[in-house]
Order: structure tokens, then C-alpha cells, then sequence
């Protein structure tokens, strides 16, 4: 079989329970790498977005890093994958995706958990590349502001395809892994489609399409 493109989602996907970034959250509150500054930006992020995300604010919402130094968060957020998130892993998509590896696919992620925490995972699975959220930043520090990207529902599809056309696959012959309903955009667009884990929605979508689930 040719070799293809493998596109994996994070969070829920490999990472089970609590997402990467909630636990990365938590992570840097043991480090006592922020507090009170960062939770009131937190709050007041919710509260001027609150009407323009509505339920997805929680998502969108990367305040708690800031005024925080860009290369310091990205050391920690190596740290925390290697001695942290990488033993969490989900083990049956874990085991799928070291079977792309083997058979000679590029395996790529796709989330909406930060950049630095996304190529820090790529990284410590030994895989091609990753696509994750862009942190607003100034002045090296981040700041309050929305993402400058998010791939998260529709716009997964925009991270999609920039992942097939770094990496020169077409994305009508790619697999991609995800768990939750909102993966089903990025789903419909690719050649073969797993669900891992996954939500109610997206499990009675599956079920309709006839994409595999795992487990089954």
C-alpha cells in the first residue's frame, strides 16, 4: 500500500480526560510560573469574549499566559511533555499511530492546544510535523489576545490542508483520528476517517458514515 497521510487530533484522541493544555495549566500553577495576573486575565478574557465565542470561549481563551516569556513557557512545555503528557497517552491510538509510523506514513497533529505543546508532543513521538494554535504575542511576552489561529471545528479543515500541502499528500487519500463531533468537518473531506473514543455526536455521525471507531 502507498504510504499516506496520517493526521491525528490531540486532545481526547491521544490525550485521554483532561485536555493537554488544562493539564499544562495545571503544570505551570505547580511550577509557580503564574498567578493572580493570569487568572484575572483568564476571567476578563471570558467576559469580553463571552458574547463572541459563546460556548467555544473556553477554547479561544490562552489569558492564563500571559505576560509570560515566549521562550521560558516553550522550555516548560518541552518539560512537561517529556516527563508528563507523554506517559498519558491513550494506548490504542498510540499504538496506531507508531503503525503508521512503521509502515512508512508521515503522521502529522492537528488540535487546538497551543503550538508550543502541539510540536512538543510531535516532537517526543519522533513524527513529521504539527499544527496547533498560535498565542498572541508582543514583545516576546504573550498577551491577552484571541489566538491568531485555532484549528478547531470548520477552520481543522484550513490546518488540514496545509498539512497535506507541506507534506505533499492529497487530503482525499489521507486517515485522520479524532474524537469529538466537531472532527467530523475534517472527517468528511479525508479518505478514511477513525473515530477514537468518541462523543455522542460524533459516535451517531460515525455510525451513519460507516467510519471506524475505536474502540469498537
Amino acid at each position: 500500500m502507498p504510504a499516506q497521510l496520517a493526521i491525528f487530533d490531540i486532545d481526547g484522541t491521544l490525550v485521554p480526560g483532561p485536555s493537554s493544555e488544562v493539564r499544562f495549566a495545571r503544570y505551570l500553577w505547580r511550577q509557580r510560573v503564574f498567578g493572580p495576573r493570569q487568572v484575572l486575565a483568564y476571567a476578563g478574557f471570558c467576559l469580553r469574549y463571552g458574547w463572541c465565542y459563546r460556548s467555544h470561549v473556553m477554547k479561544k481563551n490562552k489569558a492564563y499566559l500571559t505576560g509570560l516569556d515566549v521562550p521560558r513557557v516553550q522550555q516548560l512545555a518541552r518539560a512537561f511533555v517529556c516527563n508528563d503528557l507523554i506517559h498519558e497517552l491513550y494506548g490504542p491510538a498510540r499504538k496506531r499511530l507508531q503503525a503508521h509510523k512503521a509502515a512508512g506514513d508521515t503522521v502529522v497533529l492537528l488540535s487546538g492546544t497551543p503550538q508550543f505543546l502541539a510540536a512538543a508532543l510531535a516532537r517526543e513521538l519522533g513524527i513529521a510535523d504539527a499544527y496547533g494554535a498560535l498565542c498572541c504575542t508582543r514583545a516576546g511576552k504573550f498577551c491577552a489576545a484571541p489566538p491568531l489561529r485555532h484549528p478547531y471545528g470548520a477552520s481543522k479543515v484550513d490546518g488540514a490542508r496545509a498539512l497535506a500541502a507541506a507534506t505533499g499528500f492529497c487530503l482525499t487519500k489521507a486517515v485522520a483520528y479524532g474524537d469529538s463531533v466537531h472532527d467530523a468537518h475534517l472527517f468528511r473531506l479525508v479518505g478514511e476517517a477513525v473515530a477514537v473514543q468518541p462523543d455522542r455526536g460524533l459516535h451517531a455521525v460515525a455510525t451513519g458514515e460507516g467510519w471506524e471507531v475505536l474502540p469498537d
